[in-house]
């Protein structure tokens, strides 16, 4: 085994036995504080609870409705005006997923991924999707909700835009690189 592999192995076993017997050292209730932030962590679980079943209910709505085909199919002229072969629609189930999801987004990831292979040319753009684009809905649905910030303003947009720079440049990327 290579030193990497054996540090790998063994950092977060050593924060978990340090971190704790560091704060022993410095005289922190080490239990108590412990104790603490479980409690918050629980508030918080509790706190975005309605955020979650509003999230996972609209995005059962949006595919069970087909307003997810008809979006695929709005999509279907513009991927052929710039050139890109149309079987790469398949992806867009995946591109309109992610903003909402992230486990959905996975989801769709692996069937495409199961479909089509890990080294094919969808593999390969599944995958790069999946790391250059965010669950912006999710974010701004749980994490805004949970502290309470109900102004988007622009972060919508800006998520949206960068979900769609995220999409092209992983288009882009994988035909320049794999294609």
């Amino acid at each position: 085994m290579s030193v990497i592999t054996e540090v790998s192995r063994w950092i977060i076993p050593f924060f978990l036995f340090f971190i704790p017997l560091y704060a022993y050292w410095r005289k922190v209730p080490v239990y108590e504080t412990f104790v603490i932030g479980a409690e918050n962590g629980f508030k918080t679980a509790v706190k975005i609870i309605p955020f979650l079943i509003g999230i996972l209910v609209s995005i059962r709505v949006f595919v069970d409705s087909g307003a997810l085909e008809i979006i695929i199919n709005f999509c279907r002229p513009f991927f052929i005006r710039f050139g890109w072969d149309p079987d790469i629609l398949g992806i867009i189930p995946l591109a309109i997923m992610r903003p909402l999801s992230g486990s959905g987004a996975l989801g769709v990831a692996t069937q495409l991924i199961d479909q089509y292979g890990p080294d094919s040319f969808m593999g390969r753009l599944a995958s790069t999707l999946q790391g250059s684009t965010d669950t912006t809905f999710f974010v701004l649905a749980v994490y805004f909700g949970s502290v309470g910030i109900t102004k988007h303003r622009y972060a919508l947009k800006v998520g949206l835009l960068a979900d769609a720079v995220g999409l092209a440049a992983s288009i882009w990327i994988v035909s320049k690189v794999f294609g």
